[in-house]
Parts: structure tokens; C-alpha cells; sequence
């Protein structure tokens, strides 16, 4: 669903598969601001979505960062090089990684390798602090003829906020609001699964930024992975319950010897036994396709909110 009619605009920032991670195009007006932005090399894909609506590099006022994690801002200081006139928005936690992002990377590389790291991320540019605004709970900025507001959302991560497109009835929820990947869909709707990723998932913060998305009655949330979904209360109680379940499952697997293996397979077992009741007739190897990425990291995010809470 590409909300054009509304001013929003979906675009595939092409990482790792098609339909994995999007940017959020908004257009009002004549002016216009990145949800997201995907990598480095996401930036090509941008630049040709922000053409195709008729406008310049000097009509986008915003980058707006949802948290700062690669897959969602890596491509922020390539993509501020080719917008002049663009304020990168952002939490007040991420601006010195955006300033001077060798931490980031070097925590992404310890993950991934240097190999994968460049294959993924490309390089990282660094944003002169004098182009980034740090946004508080509360703020609004226009956009057109549209207001933009901000909520913080952590859960997910310290550094998360959301954004309230109120003219379109809409938040742009980047992870808290979970994940949501085409390929799931039935015709029971959109399946939806929450995201623990390391290193700070916390599942009462989590609970209660979700509540807050719900709280707002959004038409729709678009999500970085992937796109907008609707029927919003449903989804909302799934990801309560995947929260509850997920951290049930971490506290089950404390005592295996291996237990980031343990939570991966209980994790898979979760998920596949939700999407059977979702009428999702894709085998173990669709399932593995889709799920296993994002059940890696739940893991790891698991393990180390287990290592930094008491037995």
C-alpha cells in the first residue's frame, strides 16, 4: 500500500532482500522529508523516489531518524551530502553517534565482520553537528501544510522516537511498533511479530510504547520493516502477547549451555506455531527464509537483557 494520495510514499531501500526495510517518503505542499533512510547504498534508491514525485534535492527539508541503528540511518550522512537545505532529526541520544559514528560501526563490525559490514553498510558519513537537531518528547516541526510530531518511544532502544503524521492519521513507529513482512500476509491480514534486538531491549518500556502508538488510534503505522499496516489494535495485542512470550522464553532457556541457541530455536517454535494460526500455508524453509534474521537478533537481544536482569 503506497499512501501517494495521502503524501507518503513507500520506497524499498533494497537491503539484504526486497521488501526488508523501507524509507518514508512525505511530501506536502511542495516540501518533503525522509522517514529512515536504509544504508549507503540505500541513498541511489532515495534520490530516484524524491525525483519521480517532481521535486529537487532543495525541496526535502528533514531527515528524520527513528533510532539510529544501521539499517535505518547509516544512509543518513550520504543522503544529508545530497539534500543541502535537509535538518537531520533525530533523539537527543543519537546526534554524537551521527557526529562521530566510529563507535556504532565498530559495535556493527564486532557483529557482523568487516567483510559483511561493507557488503551491508558501505560507509558511514559522518553529519556535522551543526545540521542535526536533537528532538524532545513533545516537539513538532510543518512540513507543507502538515505538522510533524514527536514521541519517544524506547523499548526497542533508548534512542527511538516516533513520528505523528496527524493529517494522515499515521505514525511512522520505525521497530517499536514490531515487524511486518509481506511475504506473511494471509488473508487474515498482516502478521506481526515484535522486535528485541540488542542491546537494550526492555520489555515495560516496550509494552508501554506500544500502548502509547495504540493510545493514539494511528489509521495506520508504517513500519521500517516493512510498510504500513492497519487493523492497528490487532496488531497491537499480538505484539503484547509476543513480548510476554519472548521474555518467557528467555527465562526458560537461562540454564541451557547454550542458551542463545535455546532461545533461537524457541523463538522459531513461537512463530511457527503463530503464523499456522494466521492460516500461513509457507513450509519450514519460507518460514526460515523470513524469520531466521530477525530471530538471530531477537536472541542476541534476549541474551543480553538476561545478562543484565536477576534470576
Amino acid at each position: 500500500m503506497d499512501d501517494a494520495n495521502r503524501g507518503i510514499h513507500v520506497i524499498d531501500t533494497e537491503y539484504v532482500r526486497p521488501r526488508m526495510d523501507a524509507s518514508h517518503l512525505i511530501v506536502d505542499a511542495g516540501r518533503a522529508a525522509f522517514v529512515d533512510t536504509g544504508t549507503t547504498w540505500s541513498v541511489p534508491h532515495l534520490l530516484a523516489a524524491l525525483a519521480a514525485c517532481g521535486l529537487s534535492t532543495l525541496a526535502v527539508d528533514y531527515i528524520i531518524l527513528t533510532h539510529i541503528h544501521l539499517d535505518h540511518a547509516g544512509g543518513a550522512g550520504r543522503l544529508a551530502e545530497s539534500l543541502p537545505a535537509a535538518r537531520v532529526l533525530v533523539h537527543p541520544r543519537g546526534v554524537a553517534h551521527l557526529c562521530q559514528p566510529e563507535r556504532l560501526v565498530a559495535a556493527t563490525k564486532a557483529v557482523y565482520g568487516e567483510h559483511a559490514f561493507r557488503a551491508l553498510y558501505g560507509e558511514i558519513v559522518p553529519i556535522a553537528a551543526e545540521r542535526i537537531t536533537a528532538v524532545a518528547e513533545g516537539d513538532r516541526v510543518t512540513l507543507g501544510d502538515r505538522a510533524l510530531g514527536f514521541i519517544h518511544t524506547p523499548g526497542h532502544a533508548l534512542h527511538h522516537l516516533c513520528v505523528v503524521d496527524g493529517a494522515a492519521g499515521a505514525v511512522f513507529a520505525g521497530d517499536t511498533f514490531g515487524v511486518s513482512y509481506r511475504e506473511l500476509d494471509t488473508d487474515r491480514g498482516a502478521f506481526i511479530f515484535a522486535t528485541t534486538s540488542p542491546t537494550q531491549f526492555d520489555p515495560a518500556q516496550l509494552h508501554a510504547s506500544i500502548d502509547r502508538i495504540l493510545a493514539l488510534e494511528p489509521r495506520a503505522v508504517y513500519l521500517t520493516h516493512y510498510g504500513p499496516v492497519v487493523d492497528v489494535p490487532r496488531l497491537g495485542a499480538d505484539l503484547h502477547g509476543d513480548i510476554d512470550a519472548f521474555v518467557a522464553i528467555a527465562r526458560r532457556s537461562r540454564g541451557e549451555a547454550d542458551r542463545v541457541s535455546a532461545i533461537r530455536a524457541r523463538l522459531f517454535e513461537h512463530l511457527s506455531a503463530r503464523l499456522d494460526a494466521h492460516g500461513f500455508a509457507g513450509g519450514a524453509a519460507d518460514r526460515h527464509a523470513v524469520l531466521d534474521g530477525d530471530i538471530d537478533l531477537n536472541a542476541a537481544g534476549l541474551e543480553a537483557w538476561l545478562a543484565r536482569v536477576p534470576a
